[in-house]
């Protein structure tokens, strides 16, 4: 099939405004063609053109494996995957620039955006789950990608793992097991901190999965992630604005109307924004066991990091500190090892300076006990939980 047909085929497909599927191909093949077409040539567009207006193209099967996390497309001839095997690239190819163009087009599109010369990148989430999970998009479009047109795909699998699961796959050990089941048991509020898919939120959820079935859970997510195995969990889900810019719901929204649903815990997806004032205030209105995850490279940078998520909600770093003495006991914090996998590292609790100041003092790390451990064994005391280290 000659490039110029082609062409025209893709126009009339793009112009139709309806699904391209096979049969919409092969008739598009035949009006444009202006005579005879023979088989041969319709199944050639329909393998050239199928992935193009269907799904997310050439990335479906990347993103069907199960083990994938991130597809990413940096080029035609540049397709990358992160997974437990770490970032390879991958044989897939694309035909020019011009299709990854096209595709990242398509898919802003069906995640309700716009992508183009006047507005060049986009950041949305692809509608519905599917069977590889939720996907996250971003694309920015040559050239302002100056090496070609970028896609990143992010997939958010349901988070399910019980923390037995999570102990045969190494995640923790007995000692790491009984420390989090001891956590949980004592209804201490907690962060979850780690980088990206460092496995932050499959340890909330084996954590949520944990507590005592008649406790109420309220969940309040970007992405519906979580997933525990828990009588009483109820989720809520944000909702970005549409092309038009409305209907937004907001995580500081959600947090709102999350008090008002009794909950016995308050549980955020994850913290990023000016919402973190919300969840210490209502964590701070004697709703223990509340936990989230934060995006940290070390327990110790916990502070610094909420300081600068507060400023955008309006809270002083005086009021953040005094705020997060009072809301939140200990830190669990997750790391990817250099093969992928993912594993607790380090438990630390938080602590206060003589002017008022928070810290986060480790009090287990990788394996051991510090010699800060009775800070851990002192709050859980305090919870009617009986540790020994």
């Amino acid at each position: 099939m000659n490039s110029d047909l082609l062409e025209r085929v893709r126009l009339r497909l793009a112009g139709h405004g309806s699904p391209a599927d096979p049969v919409a191909i092969a008739e598009a093949v035949r009006a444009e063609a202006g005579g005879p077409v023979g088989h041969v040539e319709v199944l050639e567009a329909l393998r050239m053109l199928g992935h193009e207006f269907t799904g997310v193209g050439p990335l479906e099967t990347l993103l069907a494996d199960p083990g994938t996390t991130d597809v990413l497309v940096t080029g035609p001839d540049h397709v990358w995957i992160d997974g437990p095997e770490g970032l390879r690239r991958t044989e897939v190819r694309f035909t020019d620039d011009e299709s990854v163009r096209r595709l990242a087009q398509r898919l802003a599109l069906a995640a309700g955006r716009r992508i183009d010369d006047a507005q060049p990148y986009v950041d949305g989430w692809l509608p519905g789950a599917g069977a590889h999970g939720r996907v996250r998009l971003h694309a920015v479009l040559s050239p302002v990608a100056a090496d070609g047109t970028c896609i990143s795909l992010r997939v958010l699998r349901p988070a399910v793992h019980s923390l037995d699961a999570l102990r045969e796959l190494g995640t923790f050990d007995d000692e790491g097991a009984r420390l989090i089941r001891a956590i949980v048991a004592a209804k201490l509020a907690f962060l979850v901190t780690g980088g990206t898919g460092a496995g932050k939120s499959t340890l909330l959820a084996a954590m949520l999965g944990a507590v005592d079935p008649a406790e109420r859970i309220v969940c309040v997510e970007d992405a519906g992630e979580l997933q525990p195995a828990h009588p009483q969990f109820v989720r809520l889900v944000t909702r970005p604005p549409n092309v038009e810019g409305a209907g937004q719901v907001t995580l500081r929204d959600l947090v709102r109307q999350a008090l008002r649903m009794r909950p016995d815990r308050l549980v955020v997806g994850e913290v990023r924004g000016g919402e973190v004032c919300q969840l210490l205030n209502a964590l701070n209105t004697g709703h223990d066991g509340g936990a989230c995850t934060l995006h940290a490279n070390s327990p110790t940078e916990v502070p610094a990091r909420l300081e600068a998520l507060a400023a955008l909600g309006g809270l002083s770093r005086a009021a953040l500190h005094s705020q997060l003495a009072a809301a939140v006991q200990v830190v669990l914090h997750m790391r990817r090892r250099a093969d992928g996998t993912r594993h607790f590292a380090e438990l630390a609790a938080l602590t206060r300076t003589e002017v008022g100041d928070v810290r986060v003092v480790p009090v287990w790390t990788n394996g051991s006990w510090t010699r800060r451990r009775l800070l851990l064994t002192a709050l859980l005391e305090s919870k009617g939980v009986d540790f020994q280290c």
